[in-house]
C-alpha cells in the first residue's frame, strides 16, 4: 500500500495523517516533501498522526529524523501521535523516543502546543 497523507488544521496546528507505508523511495520522498512544503508555507506546529501507518523502514525513520531536524532549524516543531506498538518499539530501540515528543492521541499532541 502506497503512502497517503491527509492534512488538516486544528487550533492552529497542522495535522498530517499518514496511512500506508513509509519506505525507501517514493514514500519517504513524499513524506519529506509534504513536511518541507508545510514548513515553507509558514506552518510551525505539526502533528504526525501515525495510527494508520502500517510499516516504516530505516529510510522512513531517517526521513522522520531529517524532517524533525529541518523543522527545528526553521523554528517549527513536529510531534508524533497515535504511534503503533511496532513503531514504539522501533523508537525505543533506536533511542529516537528521546528525540521526538510522542502522544497517545492527536488531541493531546495539539494541546501540548498551548
Amino acid at each position: 500500500m502506497a503512502l497517503r497523507i491527509d492534512t488538516r488544521e486544528s487550533n492552529g496546528v497542522t495535522v498530517l495523517t499518514l496511512a500506508g507505508r513509509v519506505t525507501l523511495g517514493d514514500e519517504s520522498s513524499q513524506m519529506r516533501s509534504a513536511i518541507k512544503d508545510l514548513i515553507a508555507q509558514g506552518k510551525k506546529r505539526l502533528v504526525l498522526d501515525l495510527e494508520s501507518l502500517s510499516y516504516i523502514d530505516s529510510a522512513g525513520l531517517g526521513t522522520l529524523v531529517a524532517a524533525y531536524t529541518s523543522a527545528r532549524s526553521s523554528g517549527a516543531d513536529i510531534k508524533l501521535a497515535n504511534i503503533t506498538q511496532k513503531l514504539d518499539e522501533l523508537l525505543n530501540i533506536t533511542k529516537l523516543v528521546t528525540v521526538f515528543s510522542v502522544y497517545a492521541s492527536v488531541d493531546e499532541a495539539i494541546k501540548s502546543f498551548s
